[in-house]
């Protein structure tokens, strides 16, 4: 069960990493699309701004107009403050429209980072005039970034400056980013308080950045990579001399006698190919640890020089990636594998049940009318292979990529060739299905199959194969024995008296018929191989112009001894007709008897 679950795991793997890919491919454009819609609800936001924007002008001028009116003036005080009234309830409806907006982007919109040192600082969700959010995050990153790079830094320089719609934050005269409402909504944030939010991440970013590529870390950084170097060099040493001591035990135990590897009588590898199988492992072993030493400290290297750590993730991401891929592909298939493991346990042991029975009917402890032992094995083959078509359906949706069109194109051409490969096969087996369940014969019977005589020696589900008396092998297909009459000689030995040996002698009519009868009957009692009880009986079969024709029969159990039989009854005739002086009129005579001497044979000279 084991062997079969790892093997599952094995073959698995390389639909699992396809299915994986094409779950990538999914998440993709589905990326793509959610995009889309970020952009189309961002447009929408920018939009909502705008109009929120107009009407806080619209309220500042109604204000402005209400502060100057006298108190004589109360009508027109009142359309004012009908007018201020409905600019507010409008402005706070659309807040509450733009805050369930980006509440729903947050849902399937990732943002667009700001990376300039690889670490994201923040995310960028909304676009800003003609610049989309991607635009946006590109542009802060390289101005973040040629900060860092300037000669001098100070982390002072830094400011904001508040407008009526935009917050900019400033590095001295250079504009680092603009802030409007809309990106505080993202962070649930008052626009000053993301700016100074912001503020803060980028001094400690490009501060760290800034001491990191000092003088001082740089000859660390160098002598940090001499220590990889050398350690790298050691571990090189210390692999060579172990696999150099592997090799001188190995060497010294071939002296010693290897046995050499072998499955029961079967030698797969003698002494020496053993050794040399061995030593060649040795050298294998020796430079894949070599190769993987000198590969892990590559990326350790890399990885200690700031400019070159895309290098070192990427030789990790060479070895790490792929198996990071297989390993979650495992991890997510893992409650269809428990349940393919469930289903197969239940049809092994269902199949074990139906073995068992199929033993005990065959070896006759379990009895069923009408059920013959015979029928046992092929029976529990029969459900064997309708089990195990039952568990490929069943199992088949669960397995790794089955939705995947590669595979289904798979499935189609192993069907296709199956269906035109196994047309002859097929009507074989339904032939053999219909032998077996006929008992037409069995293994051991003496059958003849058309013009085929001989003993059944093979019978399977494709071809019957005979033996004949001259030791020949002949393998007849199951279809061709279907579409051919078949005589078993063997069946009454089994359930009767026997099988009826005859053969036909034609004797004057100047002979008894009861002493032909007499002779016929003693040669048969004196052949060996005829049965005494029933006793042999004769049949005059024909009365011809010159001659009668006297048939015995004579019962016997041993079928297959037919021809040895029928040499006996035939030698056993000649004697008994010979001593009693009766002739044999085969063949035919045709002769004037009178002084003419009679066929008999003489005495055989000694």
């Amino acid at each position: 069960m084991a062997r079969f679950i790892f093997l599952l795991i094995i073959i698995s793997s390389p639909f699992l990493v396809l299915n994986a890919q094409i779950q990538k491919t999914i998440l993709t454009k589905s990326d793509s699309i959610a995009a889309q819609k970020t952009d189309n609800s961002s447009q929408h936001l920018l939009d909502l701004a705008l109009e929120r924007f107009k009407d806080s002008l619209r309220k500042n001028e109604l204000e402005r107009e209400l502060s100057m009116l006298k108190d004589y003036e109360q009508s027109k005080k009142k359309i004012l403050n009908e007018q201020l009234l409905k600019i507010r309830n409008d402005d706070s409806l659309k807040r509450t429209i733009q805050i369930k907006t980006v509440d729903s982007l947050r849902k399937t919109s990732k943002g667009h980072p700001v990376a300039p040192f690889k670490d994201t600082l923040f995310k960028v969700y909304h676009r800003l005039g003609e610049l989309s959010a991607s635009e946006r995050a590109i542009a802060i990153t390289k101005r973040i970034q040629s900060i860092a790079d300037g000669i001098k830094f100070n982390k002072d320089s830094f400011r904001i400056e508040q407008g009526v719609t935009v917050t900019d934050l400033f590095y001295g005269k250079k504009l680092v980013m603009s802030i409007v409402a809309e990106d505080a909504l993202w962070k649930n944030m008052q626009v000053n308080q993301l700016a100074v939010y912001n503020k803060e991440i980028i001094q400690k970013a490009v501060s760290e950045y800034v001491i990191l590529y000092s003088l001082q870390n740089k000859l660390k950084r160098t002598g940090l990579i001499l220590l990889v170097f050398a350690l790298t060099i050691l571990i090189i040493f210390l692999i060579k001399k172990l696999f150099q001591f592997s090799r001188k035990w190995i060497v010294q135990h071939l002296e010693k006698g290897i046995n050499g590897i072998k499955i029961k009588t079967y030698t797969l590898l003698n002494s020496k190919q053993e050794a040399l199988l061995l030593l060649r492992i040795n050298k294998l072993l020796q430079w894949s640890f070599i190769f993987l030493s000198i590969y892990l400290m590559l990326p350790l290297a890399f990885s200690i020089l700031p400019w070159t750590k895309d290098i070192a993730e990427k030789l990790l991401g060479f070895v790490i990636n792929p198996l990071k891929d297989i390993l979650n592909a495992i991890w997510v298939y893992l409650p269809n594998l428990f349940t393919i493991i469930v289903l197969v346990t239940v049809i092994i042991y269902i199949r074990k049940g139906v073995h068992f029975l199929s033993k005990e009917i065959e070896n006759g402890v379990l009895r069923i009318d009408g059920f013959y032992k015979d029928w046992a094995k092929p029976t529990y083959q029969i459900i064997s292979i309708l089990l195990f078509a039952f568990l490929i359906i069943v199992i088949f949706p669960y397995l790794p990529g089955s939705e995947s069109p590669v595979f289904k194109g798979v499935s189609v051409f192993i069907g296709l060739l199956f269906t035109f490969g196994s047309t002859g096969s097929l009507s074989n087996i339904i032939s053999g299905l219909v032998l077996t369940y006929t008992r037409a014969f069995k293994i051991g019977d003496r059958v003849q199959i058309g013009d085929t005589v001989g003993d059944v020696i093979e019978k399977s589900l494709l071809v019957t194969r005979i033996k004949t008396i001259k030791n020949e092998i002949i393998s007849i297909p199951n279809s061709n024995v279907m579409n051919s009459h078949t005589i078993n000689y063997s069946s009454e030995v089994k359930e009767g008296n026997g099988l009826i040996l005859y053969t036909t002698v034609t004797i004057g009519y100047d002979a008894p018929w009861e002493t032909v009868h007499q002779l016929l009957i003693n040669a048969a009692l004196a052949t060996k191989g005829i049965n005494k009880n029933p006793s042999p009986f004769v049949l005059q079969t024909s009365l011809d112009d010159f001659f009668v024709s006297y048939q015995i029969n004579a019962y016997t159990h041993q079928p297959n001894e037919q021809a040895i039989i029928y040499s006996n009854l035939h030698i056993q005739i000649q004697e008994s007709f010979n001593h009693a002086g009766v002739e044999i009129m085969s063949p035919h005579y045709n002769a004037i008897r009178d002084g003419n001497a009679k066929t008999n044979p003489t005495k055989p000279i000694n």
